[in-house]
């Protein structure tokens, strides 16, 4: 059944709000079980769309998998039945990739179709199969690949981008490899030190962990354990950016402020200030909203970049909340080519917005915006982008399509109608 967000916007917010687990931590920590055949509990689990396609792809593999309810859930992978991962379900989730790693080095072998996911552009692979081999995995591809490890072994690899699916990979092949592997140019988000942190819990040996060098010692065997998700640092800029468009004060509670000194320096910028307070972020209202200019009153320009920069699945937020900032500022987006071509929507809105090529934008604020009777999200943060830009617009919105936005935020409108928006889900109507 398809469904589409109402949106009645130029409301105040108001009130507390608790973020759902971190969606890139969760789909790599639920794969990360496999390499055990002891029992996994993995606790503040967002109940999205895709963790529940994980789920599945976790029981076509032969594990069990239990909801135990409070967002937790409880994994047994006892014995991993095949090695071959279902297209249908592949198709769904970009995070299928990661099952790799775990599969090769549980089994030593893996046939898998290439992933799914967001259609931002191209995102390539060839980063995993360059450290999977130097791990002793043979790859062949011929629209399906066909991978074979009859013996796994410790290596020296510099990743050629610090790709943060490429490490995780690495990562879940080389705790179960014999000998030491060092990870070059790794990726080191938040996400990438949970699974680290995880794997160390359950016996492997990780060092470096938040950096971009990563030893590791391969261990025998795994056992399990209990392990929590961190918060979704990008779920708690989103509440951030409604708070902030809508001239509103909130709480975000358990929300792990220590992922977000760069997102703070870079929405400074943007005349946008919070306050951590405890595990918690106050974000009040009568914000500057005036751009920050460079040296010699030059336009700033906001890029994304690997992490502890500022990440590429922030800047769609950024930018919407741009539009309502005084001044110009320039968005660099040379990871994908396809980021910002919901900048049509924003524009159809009342927003004044260059988009100079794939990559780069210019967005002069600020503007007042007015609903709009069909918009249609093309990703999951584009979704939320568009959601935070209805909810100051003057006016009605609709936003189609908004299976993207569940599939990275766990039941968005509930807790935004907590804070006293005024948004609902409803069914699309289709004629036969």
């Amino acid at each position: 059944m398809r469904e589409q967000f109402v949106i009645e916007g130029n409301h105040r917010l108001h009130g507390e709000v608790t973020v759902s687990g971190n969606k890139n931590a969760a789909l790599k920590m639920l794969p990360a079980c496999l390499l055990t055949d002891e029992p996994v509990i993995l606790t503040n689990m967002p109940d999205i769309a895709d963790v529940r396609v994980t789920y599945d792809l976790m029981r076509s593999l032969g594990a069990e998998v239990e909801l135990l309810g409070d967002h937790r859930v409880h994994v047994h992978a006892k014995d991993i039945t095949t090695s071959t991962l279902p297209t249908d379900l592949c198709l769904q989730t970009r995070a299928s990739v990661v099952f790799a790693g775990p599969v090769l080095a549980r089994t030593g072998a893996l046939e898998m179709p290439p992933p799914g996911g967001d259609v931002i552009g191209r995102r390539r692979l060839d980063t995993h199969i360059l450290a999977l081999r130097k791990l002793g995995t043979e790859v062949e591809f011929d629209g399906v690949f066909h991978m074979r490890a009859p013996s796994l072994h410790g290596a020296d690899i510099l990743l050629d981008e610090a790709s943060v699916t490429a490490t995780e990979n690495a990562l879940m092949v080389a705790v179960r490899a014999q000998g030491t592997t060092r990870i070059r140019n790794a990726a080191s988000e938040p996400h990438v030190q949970d699974l680290c942190n995880m794997l160390n819990g359950m016996g492997a040996q990780i060092d470096g962990i938040g950096t971009n060098c990563l030893v590791i010692q391969g261990v025998e065997r795994l056992h399990g354990g209990e392990f929590r998700v961190g918060a979704d640092y990008l779920e708690v800029v989103s509440f951030i950016g409604a708070a902030v468009v809508t001239d509103s004060e909130i709480r975000i509670r358990e929300a792990d402020p220590h992922y977000l000194d760069m997102a703070a320096l870079v929405f400074r910028r943007l005349g946008v200030e919070w306050a951590a307070e405890g595990n918690d972020i106050r974000v009040p209202r009568g914000q500057a909203l005036v751009v920050e200019r460079d040296l010699g009153n030059q336009i700033p320009e906001i890029k994304a970049q690997p992490w502890p920069a500022f990440p590429s699945d922030l800047m769609s937020i950024a930018l919407t909340v741009a539009t309502q900032s005084a001044g110009a500022v320039l968005f660099h987006e040379w990871m994908y080519n396809s980021r910002f071509f919901f900048t049509d929507k924003l524009t159809q809105m009342g927003a004044r917005i260059i988009l100079c090529d794939p990559h780069r934008a210019v967005v002069h604020g600020p503007t007042v915006l007015r609903g709009a009777p069909d918009i249609s999200s093309p990703d999951i943060r584009a979704g939320m982008s568009l959601i935070i830009a209805a909810l100051c617009a003057r006016g009605t919105t609709v936003i189609r399509n908004i299976g993207q936005i569940d599939r990275g935020y766990e039941r968005v409108e509930e807790k935004l109608q907590g804070l006293g928006a005024h948004i609902h889900r409803e069914a699309v109507l289709t004629t036969a």
